[in-house]
């Protein structure tokens, strides 16, 4: 080729077949490379492109590990009452020889004439109920030993901080989603919530949970529960705000609703009503100062009960108890009923403009 250019005369002639050979070569040495790449490295297209399933998937980016732990524990509620039927979450947490051992909310459970309790695998078995207490929203089932197949693993709820990781397991609008994982972080805790007559400390969520999601377990990232699923706060104006009762709570009341005892609870011996409730304060002759802006107010004070020992009266505003603001009447049922039959409680009220002290000792309980 060399030879046959130097005979070429022409130098235009002579520059464009160099640019052809030149053009030729390259060509055929982008093929030879790419051959010889192909044969060093034969698999790599084929992990990329064929074979995702080789993807190595850590705890990372999943919580299966987790939910298998928990899952095949877990049962929808089904509660039957005068009003038909309404259902909840629960999940099994021991076994003996003859029951299965089932916690859930005391409101699913609340007035139910029959209860049911059905499986991850759709089967469906009758179920007792144990005990139930409607201030702590806790309850406990039974049912027969070969109907749990799993149970969960309880945690400790005193560990928890703020940014854990958490899911839950449940049951939201009743069986059609029958065994959803919602997942989410502890977004606060010591949450004081509720209602004009329960008030419960809870851990803040920001999961998901629905109405039927109630009862359920709420876990941590090794599948321990840490809480029971008991309420939301539903508005147009708010989402993600869920709430679970501490397990440690909850099972400071299980041994006792298992044997069907009563939860006792300290008597105070008033009727209380909102600083807020100004009509029903009018019925009773009560009017509040102005500048009282929160507290539970004495409607009526019993004889010979804890309060009247005490010095209370009635028109008396409680504002604090044991260092626990009282911001209304569900504020006061929450922070007396911390106490136990015997203790003495260490009372801040308000009087005649005056804010004045006093010790109650709690010694009679609520009559069965």
């Amino acid at each position: 080729m060399i030879m046959w250019l130097n005979i070429v005369g022409d130098e235009e002639m002579r520059g464009k077949v160099l640019n052809v050979f030149v053009i030729i070569m390259t060509f055929f040495l982008g093929v030879i490379a790419t051959i010889g790449v192909y044969k060093l490295i034969p698999n790599q297209s084929v992990i990329v492109n064929k074979n995702e399933s080789n993807v190595n998937i850590t705890e990372a980016n999943t919580i299966k590990t987790a939910i298998d732990k928990v899952y095949d524990s877990v049962f929808l509620i089904e509660a039957t009452t005068r009003n038909g039927k309404s259902t909840g979450s629960g999940f099994a947490y021991k076994t003996d020889g003859k029951n299965g051992y089932i916690i859930t909310n005391a409101h699913v459970i609340a007035n139910a004439s029959e209860v049911k309790v059905i499986n991850s695998k759709g089967e469906t078995y009758e179920a007792k109920i144990l005990g139930s207490d409607e201030y702590a929203d806790i309850a406990v089932l039974s049912t027969n030993v070969s109907n749990v197949s799993k149970t969960a693993q309880i945690g400790d709820s005193s560990k928890v901080e703020l940014g854990d990781t958490i899911f839950t397991v449940g049951s939201p609008l009743g069986s059609e989603y029958f065994g959803t994982v919602t997942k989410g972080i502890i977004a606060g805790k010591n949450r004081l919530v509720g209602s004009s007559t329960i008030m419960l400390e809870a851990i803040q969520i920001d999961a998901a949970i629905n109405e039927g999601n109630s009862g359920g377990p709420l876990l941590n990232i090794n599948g321990e529960v840490i809480g029971v699923n008991s309420m939301k706060i539903a508005s147009d104006k708010i989402e993600g705000m869920g709430f679970a009762i501490p397990i440690n709570t909850v099972m400071s009341y299980v041994d006792r609703l298992e044997k069907g005892e009563k939860i006792d609870r300290p008597v105070f011996g008033v009727t209380i009503s909102d600083v807020a409730n100004t009509w029903q304060l009018y019925r009773y002759g009560i009017i509040v100062d102005q500048t009282v802006e929160y507290g539970a107010v004495l409607v009526s004070v019993e004889k010979d009960y804890p309060a009247e020992a005490a010095g209370l009266q009635k028109g008396d505003v409680i504002i604090e108890i044991d260092g626990t603001k009282i911001e209304d009447s569900s504020y006061f049922r929450y922070a007396l009923y911390k106490y136990k039959i015997g203790d003495t409680i260490k009372v801040k009220y308000y009087r005649n403009n005056r804010i004045l002290e006093t010790k109650v000792t709690l010694n009679k309980k609520a009559e069965a």
